[in-house]
């Protein structure tokens, strides 16, 4: 009895280490699989990063971030005493690993945690920001390069790209004039699909995109690296109003991020939201049902504006939208180029 008793204890406790071994390697298979995923958390490591350039998402809400000054409605109200929630304005960057480099694309009123953030993005070095691009000239994708000015960094011609009216804009408006004559900044023109080349690896397209354009065009702009293509449009009225097939431009790229600001019409209780025209993600959704599941696992929303319910972890708007096969952009979400 005894020796019948032993033996059941010892196969008892051989079977309990074989399980445990067959979940610590179920567990290393899917740690290897997660990393080879195109998005990772900001600062994370990643097998990947340290020789391939890539996207990362440096804030997701609309111009004048989340939660909004003055705002004091349910959307915002449990944000201000929440800092864990609060999101920065709409800011991606290309950072090139291997050079040390990134550029940003725009520069927002959150440029200095930005900033920050992008030099720091990888543990094992240092990045340098090489350039700005410029979508256009409303304020949260401009406005931040006051950072670059005497009062703060006092930068030496930073390359700042610019389509030509937000080039004329800058040049004959202060403050921004002042950080031409004093050479902070040194813009760089941009024309219309045309390409700029940053390097051996990277190289990038603007394209210009109908928006209410009172001081600049407005432009959104498609990153190629040695394998893969990302297309960023976070401002545009309504697709149907773009000279190009949106359709098209998502198949023919790898990635899509673009203009979420409001979920749905009527967002705004007592707006006339045909004012400020973007499309409405549940009208997005609508133009790329026809899609294949794997096209639309490219597109992520970006640019939300505050009252828009998506920035809500368990609302029903954004379960809907990822239900439906589509991304939400996160702070710190990586792309792999």
């Amino acid at each position: 009895m005894k020796s019948t008793y032993l033996n059941t204890v010892w196969a008892r406790l051989l079977a309990t280490i074989l399980l445990l071994v067959w979940l610590a390697t179920g567990l290393i298979f899917y740690s290897c699989e997660k990393k080879e995923d195109s998005k990772i958390g900001l600062g994370a490591q990643h097998t990947l990063t340290e020789n391939m350039p890539f996207v990362v998402v440096l804030g997701i809400a609309q111009d004048a971030g989340y939660p909004q000054a003055g705002c004091k409605k349910d959307c915002c109200k449990e944000v201000w005493d929440r800092p864990d929630k609060r999101r920065l304005v709409s800011c991606i960057a290309i950072v090139d690993p291997k050079e040390s480099m990134a550029w940003m694309i725009d520069a927002t009123p959150d440029f200095r945690d930005q900033l920050q953030r992008l030099e720091n993005v990888l543990p094992s070095r240092a990045i340098k920001l090489a350039g700005i691009f410029l979508t256009h000239a409303h304020i949260g994708h401009y406005t931040g390069l006051v950072h670059l000015g005497r009062e703060v960094m006092g930068s030496k011609e930073t390359p700042v790209y610019a389509m030509p009216r937000m080039r004329s804009f800058l040049e004959d408006n202060g403050p921004w004039s002042q950080l031409v004559g004093l050479k902070n900044i040194a813009i760089r023109n941009l024309a219309a699909d045309s390409t700029v080349i940053l390097n051996g690896r990277v190289k990038i397209t603007p394209m210009p995109v109908p928006h209410r354009d009172e001081f600049s065009e407005t432009v959104g702009f498609k990153i190629e690296g040695p394998q893969k293509s990302l297309l960023f449009i976070p401002d545009i009225d309504k697709w149907r109003l773009w000279e190009k097939d949106v359709i098209k431009e998502v198949r023919q790229t790898d990635y899509s991020l673009l203009d979420g600001s409001f979920y749905q019409n009527g967002e705004i209780p007592g707006r006339d939201m045909s004012e400020i025209p973007h499309p409405f993600i549940m009208e997005s959704m609508e133009i790329f049902k026809a899609l294949s599941t794997t096209q639309k696992t490219k597109i992520h929303f970006i640019h939300f504006n505050h009252t828009n319910p998506v920035l809500l972890e368990n609302s029903g708007a954004r379960k809907n939208v990822m239900g439906s096969g589509f991304g939400i952009c996160e702070e710190g979400e990586v792309f792999v180029l």
